[in-house]
């Protein structure tokens, strides 16, 4: 039975994933890839708490050792010399100053996230993965 459902869960993952790669409304699928960041860190015993509105320059707050350490989530399906390009801004502007401690990003099609310290990823518009 469990081999039944670990080939289940397996397809599933693979499913959502080509699921998600349709969302064409970059805003929709932003929020899909929060959804996905929301229950991997749940499946790896982290608390997660989502700040209240869309003002926040960070999506999720991961408590960490009694502490909350704020993150940043992006995800990219669009390849581009040879790994995957992954726009980092806000809006039309590059991150400034101390926006976030993490960036979560999220390559849909090979169902892999990169958690990347802010200080790499601040102020550029993307980045390679």
């Amino acid at each position: 039975m469990g081999g039944q459902v670990s080939a289940h869960l397996c397809v599933l993952g693979t499913l959502m994933n080509e699921l998600g790669m349709d969302i064409k409304h970059p805003k929709r699928r932003g929020e899909w890839a929060e959804l996905r960041f929301m229950a991997c860190a749940a499946e790896n015993g982290l608390r997660v708490t989502k700040p209240w509105g869309d003002c926040s320059s960070y999506d999720f707050a991961v408590e960490h050792n009694g502490h909350f350490l704020r993150v940043q989530v992006k995800s990219t399906q669009h390849t581009k010399h040879g790994g995957y390009s992954c726009t980092v801004r806000t809006g039309k502007s590059v991150y400034l100053g101390d926006p976030f401690d993490w960036l979560a990003a999220f390559v849909i099609p090979k169902n892999l996230w990169y958690i990347i310290p802010a200080k790499l990823v601040v102020g550029r518009i993307c980045i390679l993965l």
